[in-house]
This record gives structure tokens, sequence and C-alpha cells, in this order.
């Protein structure tokens, strides 16, 4: 039974606390979170007699529209993916109603319009004006100043070109026949800018003039109303001037007229109180370039903000269109995001509560974006938790009984201390406590320099090592260390064809000096006495290779697999607890975390006369890559 089991097994059987309760409790929620999802989702447990549940109607599939709808509005993700999509949007239509050509063209063509139709009207109107010649003017202050004997007769200004007038009797029938149609406002001024006709005042023979009045009790607008009559008026008047009714005597106040009055036709475009758009054309009355008088032609209030109201409604249509459009592809976008994050993260959460012995990552690696990147990434993550979970808990376990042995054994042996008879048997035992004593230091240390490597190992940064630098030096420490079985270490390179010239990679030279130097001190102790090592270091084209050989007996075909596990040793003819067994699986420990492998296998001899293959040592290979 491993720790997790046990930790399991006494937490179960520990007795409930308020913590223990309150966990209880939220996995009791969760549980329910999760039958609620199930069911939501159509794929529920089977029922009571063991059938298959039924599909879902049509109905019950609308009757969860509603709640699918609430899960995708609560969704942190999908209100921003909406609302930044619709914001692009109202962004573009806002830009096409405020910065729309149709209003300005529709503008330009009125006023074109109004041009023509004036100079038709002026013409018209010039056309119809008569000279009076059976007229005699008299001035009545002048026979008032006569004597007597004197004759008035006609004056230097009697003989001035003669004047066409403009009667309002004759032109007021074919002003109302040209204009009526068109419901265009039309007045003619004098040459001092005196009002003579208005066809809003004109009515013939039984007509009724009707004007609409504002309600005597009108209610005053709200807040929202007044907003968005502002809001338009704002967005329509732009920088226009702003249209004023004027007296009758006050034609020449207007521009336009002013400037019809010199003989040129203008245009004028304003807005009235209300924001809506006011044209307005002069063009001078003239008959044989006499000016009679000037006509003014205005279209009515809102003429050319219904036409613009009518298009923007056009735009309006559409925009509700495509933003229905947009909105449901940005909940269907969101779903192929958000809902994959969800059950990523519910899984997350699930890991870290440790519901389960092992939680499942969902497997979304088919998807060839980010979150079928994001998916194998967790599930690598989640997998190497584990792995490193699962190790801890056999490391811890494999430490305990290593230590329990020695301690079991210096326990027993100084219990009997005192019991000893003689001198011989104390001193024996005193033996038997230092080596245990030994051990323990040398087990210590091991487990203690095996459990910090991972965190010394992600610490530290990479450099550049050179392999060629460090095996010397490593070579040469145990060349100067002495013992007595006079063993030799043997140093040698080698370069694969087409391999770099130098010998160097990525990587952290003091642990990968550590591997080489476990390789030759786990070579020394199987070597004969008066034997080589020989380690040889290997230039390939993708990295390098360290081999290390011995002349010793060789590996058991059954211990080629164990020979890297924690604790393991074989070692007959070597005295029992001189190895903590710990040395190999810290080498592999180092090569792994450079990326890199490490495997053992047998030097073997060629057979001669059938006979079979001889073991003549051992070798340990370490391939590295460049880094």
């Amino acid at each position: 039974m491993s720790i997790f089991q046990k930790r399991t097994a006494a937490a179960k059987a520990a007795p409930p606390s308020p913590d223990a309760d309150a966990a209880e409790e939220e996995m009791r929620v969760y549980e329910a979170r999760g039958r609620k999802r199930s069911d939501d989702t159509g794929v529920g447990d089977l029922s009571a007699d063991g059938a298959p549940p039924k599909p879902r109607s049509l109905l019950a599939n609308l009757g969860r529209l509603p709640r699918f709808v609430a899960f995708k509005s609560f969704s942190s993700l999908t209100r921003r993916i909406v609302l930044l999509n619709l914001a692009g949007l109202c962004a573009l239509v806002s830009g096409i109603l405020y910065l729309s050509e149709f209003r300005a063209g529709l503008i330009d063509a009125r006023v074109q319009s109004l041009l023509v139709q004036g100079e038709i009207i002026a013409g018209a109107i010039a056309a119809s004006a008569q000279v009076e010649t059976n007229a005699i003017t008299i001035d009545p202050e002048r026979l008032l100043e006569l004597q007597a004997g004197e004759s008035y007769g006609p004056s230097e200004e009697g003989f001035a070109p003669l004047e066409f007038p403009i009667n309002p009797e004759r032109v007021a029938p074919v002003l109302r026949r040209l204009v009526g149609p068109t419901r265009t406002r039309a007045r003619i001024y004098d040459r001092e800018g005196v009002m003579l006709l208005d066809t809003r005042s004109l009515y013939s023979k039984g007509e009724i003039l009707r004007f609409d009045l504002p309600p005597p009790t009108q209610p005053r607008p709200g807040l929202l109303e007044r907003t968005w009559r502002g809001l338009q008026s704002w967005i329509g008047r732009g920088d226009l001037p702003l249209y004023k009714e004027l007296g009758p005597q006050s034609g020449k106040d207007y521009p336009e007229v002013a400037s019809a009055a010199l003989g040129q036709k203008s245009s004028e475009v304003r807005v009235d109180e209300r924001g809506r758009v006011v044209v307005s054309v002069a063009v001078p009355i003239q008959r044989f370039r006499a000016i009679l008088g000037e006509l003014l032609l205005s279209t009515q209030g809102g003429e050319i903000d219904e036409a613009v109201e009518a298009e923007r409604f056009v735009i309006v249509r559409v925009f509700l269109v495509a933003a229905a459009v947009m909105v449901l592809l940005s909940v269907l976008l969101a779903g192929t995001i958000a809902d994959p994050v969800r059950k990523l993260a519910d899984a997350a959460e699930r890991v870290r509560r440790r519901i389960k012995s092992r939680v499942e990552i969902p497997d979304f690696t088919s998807r060839s974006d980010e979150i079928g990147h994001l998916s194998g990434a967790l599930r690598d993550m989640t997998s190497a938790l584990y792995n490193r979970i699962e190790a801890i808990e056999s490391f811890a376990a494999d430490v305990a009984h290593e230590l329990k042995n020695p301690l079991t054994s210096l326990r027993s042996a100084v219990e009997t201390l005192p019991l000893a008879r003689n001198e011989n048997s104390r001193n024996r035992l005193l033996e038997v406590i230092q080596h245990d004593v030994k051990r323990l230091d040398r087990l210590i240390s091991d487990i203690s320099d095996a459990s910090r490597l991972d965190a010394e190992l992600q610490r530290q940064e990479a450099v550049t090592v050179d392999l060629k630098q460090l095996l010397e030096m490593v070579v040469g420490m145990a060349q100067d260390v002495r013992k007595d079985d006079g063993v030799k270490v043997a140093l040698k390179f080698e370069r694969a064809p087409g391999a770099a010239a130098d010998f160097t990679l990525v990587g952290h030279a003091s642990r990968l000096g550590q591997v080489v130097d476990n390789l030759v001190s786990n070579a020394r102790s199987f070597s004969p006495p008066g034997g080589t090592v020989t380690v040889t270091c290997r230039r390939l084209k993708d990295g390098a290779e360290i081999v290390v050989d011995d002349r010793g007996p060789g590996i058991r075909p059954d211990a080629l697999s164990r020979i890297f596990e924690r604790f393991y040793t074989d070692r007959p003819d070597h005295g029992f607890g001189q190895n903590s067994g710990l040395g190999l699986s810290i080498s592999r420990q180092i090569v792994e975390a450079h990326g890199g492998k490490i495997w053992a296998e047998n030097r073997t001899a060629p057979a001669k006369d059938g006979a079979e293959e001889t073991v003549t040592g051992a070798r340990f290979v370490v391939r590295l890559p460049n880094g």
C-alpha cells in the first residue's frame, strides 16, 4: 500500500471535523453541479430498469433554451466577444450615419432643382409684367407750388426708361400654378426688399387655409425624447446656420435675396429650431436686364430630413439584422472557446481538490488551435504532476525502508551492547554500530542530494560546457586518487564524420561531471586489480556520447533493466551496506534533465569454435543532445 493510499484510509477512518464537513458539503454541491451539467447535456445515467434514457422531445429542448442563453450570458468571455463585435459594428454604423454623403448629395440636388425651377418661374413672372401707358403720373406737391400763369409739364424724369412693375394680381395665378405641385414656398420681393407675394398666404376662390397649430395642452417631452431630439439636431445641424423667419419689410436681410437684388443667383442651407434642413434659393426677376424684383424659393422643413431618415432607417434595419447574425455567430464562437476552457478549468479544479486519485483532463488535442495546445499542455502537466507525486511517494517509501534497516541493526546492537560478556563481543558490536552510522550518514547524504537535484537543475541556468575540458579534469582527479586496487582510468576522444570540431554543448557542468564521476567510480569498483577503465567521448552530428568501459564481470541480464532504480545494488563480492544504491539513479536523473539518455550493456568477445560469447565487462553509455 502506497503512502497516498495509507493517507486516504487514515482520512476515512479519522473522526469528522468541521473542515471535513465543509469539504463534504462542497463535494455534494460539486457532484450536484456535475449531475445538473449531465442533465443539461442530455447525457445521464441509466434508468431504474437499466434501459437507456429516452431522447428529449422538441418542447423539452426549447425549454432548455432559456437556461442555455442564461449560461452563455453569464460567461464573461462570451459577453466580451459579443460586446466587442457589437461595438465594432456600432462604430461602423454610427460613422455611416454621421458621415453619410447621401444627405449632402440630396441637398446639392435640391439646390440645383430649385435654381432651375426659380429661373423658370422668374421668367414667367417677368413676362407677365406690363407698362401702364394710359396712366399719367402727377406730383401733387408740384401742383401746389405752381403760381398763376405757370404750367406743369413732363420733367426729365418723364423721359426715364419705362418701368415694368410686378402686378401681384396678375402674378399670383401664375405663381400658384407653377409652385403649387412642388410643395415649395415662394416669396416675391420688390427691389427695395419688401415682400409682395407669399405662396403660404395665397388661396383661390372658395379655398380654406389650414395651418397646423400645436395643441393647447401639449405635454412637455420626456428626458429620453429631449435627448434624442438634441442628438438628432446635433447630428443633423452640424455647422449649418439657424433659419429665422423675418418680417415682410426685411427681405434683404436674407443674404440670398440681397445677392439676387444685385442680379446674382444665390442659395443658402439652414436648419430650423427642430433641426430640420431648409434650402433657400433666390433668383432675380429681370426683363431687358432691368431687375424688377427677387424670387425666393425655399423647401418645407423636414422635406429633406424625411428622405434622409428613410435612408437611415434602411441602414438601421440592415444593422439590426447584421447585429442579430453577429450575436449568434459570437455566441457560437464563444461556445467553441469558452466551453472547452470551462471544462479544462473544472478539470484543473478537480485536480487541485484531489477528488479522485487520478483526474483525467479533457482531450481537445484534435483541435489545431490554441485550445488544443492548451489541452495537450495541461494533460502533459497533469501527467507529469501525478508521476512526480507517485515518484515522491515511492521515494518516501524507499527512503523509509532503507533507513529502517540500519536503524533496526543499530538498535539491536545498542540493546545487545550492555549484555556483552567479553571485550571481543563488545568490540564487534561497536564495529556494527560504527558501520550502521556510516551507512546512515551515506544514505542521508545521497538522499539529500537526490531530493534537491531537480530544484537545483530548475534554478540554475544552462551554460555552454566544454566536454573535453570537463572529462580531462574528472579523469585527472580519478587518477590522482590512488587506491589499493591499482585500477587506471584512460581517456580518449573521437569524432564522427560530419560532426563539429569542438566538444561543446549546453548544460550544467557540475552535474555532468557528477555523472561521469559516478560511472567511473562504479566501473573501478567492479574492475579487477590492475585493470583499466576506459572513458571515450565521441562527438556526433546532433550531440555527444560518453562511453565508460570496465573489465569487470559484467551485469546480469535480469539486472540490466533495474540497475538504475533507486537503492538497487547487486554487489555479491562486496560487503553489505557499502553502497547506497543511489549513484546510478542520480546519474539517470541528471541525464534525463538534460534531455539525454543513459543505458547499460555488456561487452562481449566473439565466440570461437561454436562456444558462447564471453562477457568481457560492462559498458555505460550516456548520449547528450547539443542543448
